[in-house]
């Protein structure tokens, strides 16, 4: 019996260090979070901002004539598939790649061959076990220090890429974040930017005033257009970072519930247990003392 509650007591122990854990988890995500979030509403206006000039240039140029806008038929894309380096984030990296999978048995059943650039140590991991899946080596640890120069650099890779004819579209899979509780996966094109031509965002009314270009529109726009790629490649490494942050923090708030719960539960069957030795005991003692009086 003493074996019994050694063992209740060892397992109580341990259970409550690994709620202590997810306890400092939770908070450690919970700040990650209020700083990615932070970050996203940051972007928002230089997003907005940003779109209405490609718009107002596009206007005054040729945008027939630049590389990034000219949609071709998809024989050969890149999927930039978006996950954390580390786990304990729920279901967060297997959604993910279960999206992304379905994604390019999609594109490979139309005859699109798919070649998978992943982001991120799981993502990483998950593609060097399957070698029949073209893929390129990609980068991990980019959520420890996310900076626009580090999506920058991501997003010139690929947009030689498109240049130069080795691929013919560019998308990115990532967990667009919605609330603390709610993620979604998305499946994002890059490039090309076709559909910047004639789109007009929200709240956008034409200037009726006539510009002088320094430099020209044409080579402006080429800038814009680069910097517009480097941006949409940030904004969704922002979204997935603020919902692996998310998943994280609702992960280690459910891991933590049932840790009280099962210690709760551990402790009545240790009473329960340790009462029964109690009960035993007297008894023994009880039925002693009546033999001896007989």
């Amino acid at each position: 019996m003493a074996e019994n509650l050694r063992d209740y007591r060892r397992r109580i122990k341990s259970v409550r260090n690994t709620v202590q854990l997810t306890k400092a988890m939770k908070m450690v995500a919970a700040a990650k979070l209020r700083r990615s979030q932070e970050a996203m509403l940051a972007a928002r206006p230089y997003s907005a901002a940003l779109g209405r000039v490609l718009v107002e240039v596009s206007r005054r140029a040729h945008p027939e004539l630049h590389p990034l806008l000219a949609a071709r038929p998809e024989k050969k894309v890149d999927l930039i598939v978006c996950t954390g380096d580390r786990g304990l984030a729920g279901a967060f990296n297997t959604n993910i790649l279960k999206a992304a999978e379905l994604w390019r048995a999609e594109r490979e059943r139309a005859g699109i061959r798919v070649e998978v650039t992943p982001v991120g140590r799981k993502a990483n991991d998950y593609f060097r076990r399957r070698p029949s899946i073209p893929t390129r080596r990609g980068p991990t640890e980019v959520f420890r220090g996310l900076t626009f120069d580090l999506a920058r650099d991501i997003a010139a890779d690929f947009e030689q890429r498109f240049v130069e004819g080795e691929t013919d579209g560019v998308f990115i899979a990532f967990n667009e974040f919605r609330s603390v509780i709610a993620q979604k996966v998305t499946v994002q094109p890059i490039l090309p930017l076709a559909e910047l031509v004639g789109e007009q965002p929200d709240g956008y009314e034409p200037s009726q005033s006539d510009y002088i270009y320094e430099p020209a529109p044409e080579k402006l726009l080429g800038h814009l257009l680069t910097r517009y790629v480097a941006f949409r490649m940030y904004h969704a490494l922002l979204e997935s970072a603020a919902a692996e942050n998310a998943a994280r923090m609702s992960a280690m708030e459910n891991a933590t519930r049932n840790g009280e719960e099962m210690i709760g539960k551990l402790t009545l069957q240790m009473n329960r247990v340790r009462q029964a030795a109690i009960t035993k005991e007297i008894i023994e003692v009880v039925s002693g003392a009546q033999a001896l009086e007989g």
